[in-house]
């Protein structure tokens, strides 16, 4: 159900605001407007809706907009406001707590009571961390649990997913369910999700070994893989902890698979940990709130929300973002009202945008160029700059620009976050011209066939900037993926995973 923002809606944002309509507008650069001109007349942009803003980063002043101000979807562009709000609203400082708590009393090595596993969302939580838990519960010498070990997820709300996800992205490590107790199995911190290990056998055609990270009762594994050069899939299916695995590989394989509820993977995980560690909980496992007052036996502290932003926008990782909303409020309406509070401050109106999540994976998140060009020139006066803009990734070198514009002015120069859905792109961030300006940018790109790449439209305007004020102003060349249709294809065959451009590479693991 649509909704609509409850706090700080009638506030006004502070300067900045633009009213571009739908042509294009340039101020005293012909050149680069001839140029950007060009970049955005491709033919392969027919029937597209294309919004850019170029300004300079320190002053706000427009230096050329075309549809600046008409709101659209951005993917994970959306990311550069929910980072920036969030360090505004909880602080740099911020970190997440994972405790053992029990309101039992301790009659020699038995806990006389409940034992509950309180998490507030900690998306960097690890089986190993987990595991620290128990041992330091078997330290204080407790081997028995006369009452039940409860979950207490209740930090955040009960749903799962943002509003205006896709359903067919659930299997997806992109798209794992938020919750407030939840691990991640990888160092990239991929939260609700686990590590789908696949060995060849012994010989072609014989069945290949399949093991699961962190090893679980949660999840179950149906795999036809044999040993060959086929390749595999792995799939979880829909509304199930069933995860199919098929194909075949004649080398070791990992992927990631989403999980249905983390809460109960997390009590599969630690529950194995009690058992290593020869603790007994005799009231087997439910699910409640941590009773008042109750004593802390054990804890776990994250790494701070400054070390954080450095991972969800380097890989555009969904999950920490997500986990971001939920922490200013609990659930995702309430989440986003509070991080609104910070937008105006960010030069963002909240009466003119629509924000359903954190990282843009919803289809219902409408923000325009103007606003995220806003959020960067406002934010070079915030204390946490220097390690917000250091997160963003460099063009060339890391994060999900790893593989572009490499070889050009931009290599090294632009810091943008990259944004991707079918359909949709969007790229946003700092450039500084040869002849030393700071600019910011935003390009937007809606309802872009599937057949063509808008990566290469968002390199090209983002070298020419890089180039601006240099011996070079024709439009350069960017060597763009392979298109995955010609229009008209009769049929869409499946595209190699290289090749695609409606995910972040980082989902793919393609950068």
């Amino acid at each position: 159900m649509k909704f609509r923002l409850l706090g700080a809606v009638v506030a006004v944002a502070a300067g900045l605001t633009l009213t571009s309509s739908g042509g294009a507008v340039a101020v005293g650069n012909e050149a680069l407007t001839r140029d950007l001109d060009a970049i955005l007349a491709d033919p392969g942009l027919k029937g597209a809706d294309v919004g850019i803003t170029v300004r300079d980063a320190n002053t706000g002043e427009v230096v050329y907009t075309r549809s600046g101000s008409k709101r659209s979807q951005v993917a994970s562009n959306l990311k550069v406001l929910t980072t920036a709000a969030a360090l505004d609203l909880l602080g740099p400082d911020y970190k997440w707590k994972t405790e053992l708590q029990s309101s039992g009393v301790r009659l020699g090595s038995t806990l006389s009571g409940d034992l509950v596993l309180r998490g507030t969302g900690d998306p960097t939580m690890s089986a190993l961390r987990y595991k620290g838990l128990a041992d330091t519960l078997k330290n204080l010498g407790v081997t028995k649990v006369s009452g039940a070990l409860v979950l207490d997820d209740t930090a955040f709300d009960s749903q799962p997913y943002g509003s205006g996800w896709a359903w067919d992205d659930e299997p997806y490590s992109y798209s794992a369910e938020t919750s407030a107790l939840t691990l991640s199995p990888d160092a990239k911190f991929s939260a609700g999700t686990v590590v789908v290990r696949v060995k060849p056998g012994a010989a072609a055609g014989a069945p290949a070994q399949v093991s699961v990270e962190p090893a679980n009762d949660q999840v179950q594994i149906q795999s036809t893989a044999t040993t060959g050069n086929g390749g595999v899939s792995v799939e979880r299916e829909h509304g199930t902890n069933v995860i199919r695995v098929s194909g075949s590989t004649s080398v070791e394989t990992t992927a990631l698979s989403t999980v249905k509820d983390p809460t109960g993977l997390v009590s599969s995980v630690f529950r194995k940990a009690l058992e290593q560690n020869g603790i007994q909980v005799l009231g087997g496992v439910k699910r409640g709130k941590a009773p008042q007052g109750a004593a802390v036996l054990a804890s776990d502290q994250s790494i701070p929300l400054s070390q954080l932003i450095n991972p969800l926008l380097k890989n555009s990782n969904n999950m920490l973002a997500e986990v971001l909303v939920k922490s200013a409020g609990g659930s995702f309406t309430n989440g986003v009202n509070q991080l609104s509070t910070k937008w105006a401050g960010l030069g963002i109106d909240p009466n003119w945008v629509e924000i359903f999540d954190g990282s843009g994976m919803s289809r219902l998140d409408q923000i325009s160029p103007d606003d995220l060009t806003s959020i960067l020139v406002k934010a070079k006066a915030k204390p946490w700059f220097g390690t917000w803009s250091a997160s963003l990734p460099v063009a060339g070198r890391d994060g999900t620009l790893a593989n572009r514009m490499k070889g050009t002015a931009a290599e090294g120069n632009v810091q943008a976050k990259t944004g991707s859905l079918s359909g949709v792109s969007g790229l946003t961030g700092y450039v500084t011209t040869q002849a030393g300006r700071q600019l910011v940018f935003s390009i937007v790109q809606n309802n872009v066939v599937l057949w063509f790449s808008p990566k290469t439209i968002e390199d090209k305007v983002a070298v020419r900037l890089a180039s601006d004020g240099g011996a070079q102003v024709a439009t350069p060349k960017i060597e763009s993926v392979p298109q995955q249709r010609q229009a008209p294809a009769e049929e869409r065959t499946k595209v190699p995973v290289k090749e695609r451009f409606d995910v972040e590479c980082s989902w793919i693991g393609t950068c």
